[in-house]
């Protein structure tokens, strides 16, 4: 599936779309170039899932935020500062895919190797200023 679109709160109705087939246990890898839009496709997953959008930030300092509030548990990573797949191992990354949450990882292409076969893959690209082409596989 592609989709365009032309503004942050079009980005975010993108992502409640795919949220609301959503069931936990899933992980999605998010790509695409700074500024692209990766931190405001989970905040619109987040709000979907009935947590709290104004808590969303990008973790790329931190490696991990949690956002527990809602239907289902989001985990949100960013792989943009990581040094290797020691790094994500060292947080636990593998019992975060068996905690039947939502994994979502920034950057995903960094740790291409440690995802799941059954990723939800997500490349969020800039084609303008403002507009974004969406694909999910």
């Amino acid at each position: 599936m592609t989709r365009i679109s032309n503004s942050v709160k079009e980005t975010e109705a993108i992502a409640a779309e795919m949220a609301k087939s959503l069931r936990g246990g899933e992980c999605i890898a998010l790509d695409g170039e700074l500024g692209a839009g990766k931190t405001q496709f989970v905040r619109g997953l987040v709000a979907a899932l009935g947590g709290d959008p104004h808590s969303v930030s990008s973790p790329t300092y931190v490696l991990l935020n949690i956002y527990d509030r809602g239907r289902l548990k989001v985990f949100h990573l960013d792989a943009y500062r990581v040094g290797g797949a020691d790094d994500f191992e060292a947080i636990g990354f593998a019992e975060l895919l068996e905690q039947r949450g939502v994994v979502v990882v920034e950057w995903a292409g960094r740790v291409h190797d440690l995802l799941p076969k059954s990723v939800i893959r997500v490349k969020i690209e800039a084609v303008g200023e403002t507009e974004r082409q969406i694909e999910v596989s």
